[in-house]
């Protein structure tokens, strides 16, 4: 059982299941816009999440809570390296101009962990995005919003629509309210600083931003000029689900609440657009 656990930490802390997270709501475009399985953006995307991830989490501005995984980064920088390779591969297949969006986003990945700006407007002195006040889950519904929609779009030659861009926009919502239950969770790391969501006005009332933010996460599906019945079927699984991990969402939390439940929310959605696409 102690190997079980060691492999299953390893899953949590190289960044394997949010990667997989991050290639469900690829899949999950691909399927809404009628694209065919895409092995090149989708593998792209899941190496990629890995890379960044693990570069933004191990660069040396891991929080208090990542300390104790010190005696297994080697592992897991060898394991990011293999990813990274891979990630180079797959990238070649893309089409250049995808590439634009590529390096925009990974300018916004680099600069959020790296120190590059002046230290007085930072809440201490780490330089960087990841620790300017209350902006951390903006980046990262941003750049899951443009990785997870507008890269494959991009790279499949599709028009940008009215439906793309509000599905951008469900997507960067659907992120924000992934990331409450972290924010929850971290109340007991991060410093008052960083005024995050909940430390700005408490448990209770983030909890009822999540709820709104669903909702309109819901309803702007009925802006699209194309839906149906499955996608809407889903979508009302999906979004109740992610209902019920807000709020019963606590500051003293399993151990895998958030990284592995509430994170693995997108893998759900993708299996519930698998199955019922297939009826």
């Amino acid at each position: 059982m102690r190997i079980v656990k060691h492999l299953f930490d390893f899953y949590i802390n190289a960044s394997i299941h949010v990667a997989l997270s991050v290639y469900a709501l690829t899949w999950i475009t691909l399927i809404e816009f009628g694209v065919s399985f895409d092995e090149t953006v989708l593998c792209f995307n899941f190496f990629a999440t890995i890379t960044g991830y693990n570069f933004v989490k191990y660069f040396g501005l891991a929080r208090f809570h990542h300390r104790s995984l010190a005696s297994k980064l080697k592992a897991i920088q060898i394991f990011s390296l293999i990813c990274f390779i891979a990630l180079c591969y797959y990238a070649f297949q893309l089409e250049v101009k995808t590439w634009l969006y590529i390096l925009l986003l990974g300018a916004i990945t680099f600069f959020y962990a790296i120190p590059f700006l002046p230290r007085n407007i930072f809440v201490d002195s780490n330089q960087n995005l990841r620790q300017i006040s209350g902006l951390k889950i903006y980046v990262i519904g941003l750049v899951w919003s443009a990785v997870t929609v507008l890269l494959p779009i991009v790279d499949n030659e599709i028009a940008i629509t009215t439906d793309i861009l509000i599905t951008t926009l469900q997507r960067f919502v659907f992120v924000l309210v992934l990331m409450i239950p972290f924010e929850i969770r971290d109340l007991q790391y991060d410093s008052l600083k960083l005024s995050t969501i909940p430390q700005r006005i408490g448990i209770r009332k983030t909890k009822g931003i999540g709820v709104f933010l669903l909702v309109i996460f819901f309803f702007l599906e009925f802006f699209k000029d194309q839906t149906n019945r499955s996608n809407v079927f889903v979508l009302v699984m999906i979004t109740l689900i992610t209902l019920l991990f807000v709020l019963f969402s606590k500051k003293q939390q399993a151990t895998y609440y958030s990284s592995f439940f509430v994170e693995g929310l997108p893998i759900i959605w993708l299996i519930l657009m698998l199955f019922y696409g297939l009826r």
